[in-house]
């Protein structure tokens, strides 16, 4: 009798929980085991009560775990995000320790700091390799006018330099310089002389080989153990793994790398408020310790420090930067499948169809910004045009620089 009465409760849970859901569900005009795209498909009537209990990250892991699927996943997202459903599970106490840690915590110390080298983007390089474009551009892509992958990733290349006052001759540091594709491009194209550095030793190996014909070096750095003085300093997708605790150190290191005329270019995802952590599920899973800075975190950080000259915003093409790198990670997965798992290839799609839902709903955005060490007396120039990626001259070249 007592094992019966068991039973009943487990059973009167799960009901709710299932009924709980499915409302949530319907609001956003999504459907369980419906026919549209946007519609997810239950495998495992568990996933209910495992959702109820772990927001965010039960929701990606039951995703891993083939508890569930949907034939598009960004237009789940998008409605998710969209109606800020996700948000309501901050107010909850189970992600109390998160947030705590986060505050306690310098989770982006210099011996944290290569943590994310080793668990995302040490995790192959052939992976990398098939999935981004042929320059290995691990950013968003400039996509005005581009219509391929590769040649969004070209324009944003050149268009970086060109907003840097790029001329023959100059010094530039590339924080967190991934496989080497701006410090390739900027040394061919521009005739100048790259560092990069990065906390990965896959990229450092990469990019060494990439790089060997070009002016350019690569060092297995973190950006805090930099004190040689450059022209110029681009940071493209890196400043996401600082941390607010470090915002304004890396403020302080860049004006004491920088010349008295130098500028800094900032590519960065960025999140529309100011946050101590990030979701659960990407912090365990894809970035670990990462967070979006916000445009309040940037402008503090720099405060006295730096110059602000120009804040250029484009996460709209970081939607299509994301479904271009899931079309060609699924159009290849049979070369890499033996080198990985299911369970990766559920975790990856989850990884990219929700960041381009993210973009697409505008919850996240990217931007570049352009600091001066002391200010430009006449003014920073740079005119928005889609840049000529394949000419090997530019209009920045002719342009005069105090």
């Amino acid at each position: 009798m007592q094992y019966d009465i068991i039973e009943v409760v487990i059973y009167m849970k799960h009901e709710k929980a299932e009924t709980l859901v499915q409302g949530i569900l319907e609001q956003l005009d999504v459907q369980v085991n419906g026919n549209r795209p946007w519609d997810i498909q239950v495998h495992d009537l568990k996933f209910y009560d495992r959702v109820l209990a772990g927001y965010s990250l039960a929701l990606g892991e039951s995703y891993m775990d083939g508890w569930w699927s949907c034939a598009s996943l960004d237009q789940l997202f998008e409605r998710i995000f969209s109606a800020n459903l996700d948000k309501n599970e901050k107010k909850e106490m189970r992600n109390l320790w998160v947030i705590l840690k986060a505050k306690i915590i310098n989770t982006q110390s210099r011996s944290k700091a290569y943590i994310i080298g080793q668990r995302h983007y040490d995790i192959g390089n052939r992976l990398f390799s098939l999935m981004l474009d042929k320059r290995m551009n691990y950013s968003c892509g400039y996509w005005e006018r581009a219509t391929t992958l590769n040649d969004a990733q070209e324009a944003k290349l050149d268009m970086i330099c060109q907003k840097l006052l790029l001329k023959p001759g100059m010094t530039v540091l590339d924080i967190g310089c991934g496989w080497g594709g701006f410090a390739k491009w900027a040394a061919d194209k521009y005739d100048v002389s790259v560092l990069g550095i990065t906390v990965s030793q896959e990229q450092v190996k990469f990019a060494r080989e990439y790089c060997k014909t070009s002016n350019v070096n690569i060092e297995f750095h973190d950006y805090r153990d930099i004190s040689e003085k450059f022209d110029r300093i681009v940071s493209i997708g890196m400043l996401e793994h600082v941390g607010y605790r470090n915002y304004r150190t890396f403020m302080k290191v860049a004006r004491r790398c920088l010349k008295a005329n130098g500028l800094l270019l900032l590519h960065t995802i960025a999140g529309n408020t100011s946050v101590h952590s990030t979701d659960p599920w990407i912090s365990k899973y894809i970035f670990p310790n990462s967070m979006l800075p916000s445009a309040k975190q940037i402008s503090a950080a720099s405060e006295g420090i730096l110059v602000l000259e120009d804040w250029h915003s484009f996460g709209q093409y970081y939607d299509q930067t994301l479904m271009a790198w899931h079309q060609n990670f699924t159009k290849n997965w049979a070369k890499i499948k033996k080198m990985y798992d299911d369970r990766f290839y559920r975790m990856w799609t989850y990884y990219l169809l929700s960041c381009a839902a993210s973009f697409r709903s505008r919850r996240n955005q990217l931007w570049q910004i352009v600091f001066s060490r002391n200010g430009i007396r006449a003014g920073y120039q740079y005119r928005r045009k889609y840049p000529d990626c394949f000419s090997t001259t530019s209009w920045a070249n002719k342009m005069s620089f105090p």
